[in-house]
């Protein structure tokens, strides 16, 4: 795929939008004359999309739908007419009010648009982590809306595929926002191979959280001794953060934990994560020592946080 200008001056907020706006609409076809190869302009095939999406329209419904001028809508929908696209009727109720509808041959351009449009996207989506790629559309989507859209947030066992997911999203979050290098991922990947290799299901468990059926994050409790459970590897994806996912995550284990008999709970961290030691501390948690090391190529102080259950 094509990357931003290289120019860009992160520092303008304008610019940096104007920059992504160039960049989709270029990835998405948009600036390459006719729509994706068919004989419509975007305005076009938008207004082939809606009509079929609404059955049938009001012109005044269409022009609220799509922001088009009335000209611009009155002339395309002339064309559409002679060459036998759609067809106008008249309201009974309401002799003055027209009505838009698809004709068959209507419908047929739309299938034609709608299958080339699922083919441009599917090739699009080769090849790119699909999760970040969603997430991040879903947070532009919800920011640039105005009234915000309910998520759907699901904590469910690890499926085939998600160990994997987790140790990818690890090293790639921690090595994005805090310069972790791959050590790091490598830990990540021996805890989730031991967990696999060893797991006692009865005293261990791990969660991934759902966002709109897309995993957001994941936490894993495991036995640190017969009456200590530890947890693991909890991770919130940037997009998804501020829905109160790490605090359900969290709660999570410590749910289980006292289902399962044990009697205290600890965690290891690094002062540097901010954000999770937040969650800990609203939890219950207290800081039991720290000490400085030398991992993930940094400088960094680890942390023990425990409570009782």
């Amino acid at each position: 795929m094509q990357t931003l200008d290289a120019k860009l001056d992160v520092t303008d907020p304008v610019a940096e939008v104007r920059a992504f706006n160039r960049f989709y609409t270029n990835v998405i076809g948009v600036l390459q004359g006719m729509y994706l190869g068919t004989p419509y302009s975007v305005t076009e095939a938008r207004l082939l999309f809606e009509l079929a999406r609404q059955g049938e329209a009001a012109v005044a419904s269409l022009r609220r739908s799509l922001d088009i001028d009335a000209g611009y809508l009155s002339r395309v929908l002339a064309r559409f007419e002679d060459d036998g696209m759609v067809r106008r009727q008249r309201t009974p109720a309401d002799a003055r009010r027209q009505v838009i509808s698809l004709t068959s041959a209507g419908r047929s351009a739309v299938r034609e648009l709608d299958a080339r449009a699922a083919k441009h996207i599917s090739g699009l989506l080769a090849g790119v982590d699909r999760g970040r790629l969603l997430g991040a559309m879903r947070v532009i989507t919800d920011v640039l809306s105005e009234v915000p859209r309910q998520r759907a947030i699901v904590l469910r066992p690890p499926g085939p595929g998600d160990m994997g997911w987790v140790v990818q999203r690890h090293g790639a979050v921690y090595a994005a926002e805090y310069g972790w290098d791959c050590t790091f991922e490598a830990l990540v990947a021996r805890i989730v191979a031991d967990y696999i290799d060893n797991r006692k299901p009865e005293r261990e468990a791990a969660w991934i959280a759902e966002v709109d059926g897309v995993p957001a994050g994941c936490v894993f409790c495991v036995a640190d001794s017969d009456t200590v459970a530890r947890l693991r590897l909890l991770l919130v994806e940037p997009a998804a953060r501020g829905l109160g996912i790490g605090s359900r995550l969290v709660e999570e284990v410590l749910r289980f934990a006292r289902r399962t008999g044990y009697g205290e709970i600890t965690l290891w961290t690094n002062d540097v994560l901010a954000s999770a030691r937040r969650l800990y501390e609203a939890a219950g948690f207290t800081l039991a020592g720290e000490e400085p090391h030398h991992s993930f190529g940094h400088d960094l102080v680890g942390q023990t946080w425990t409570r009782a259950l």
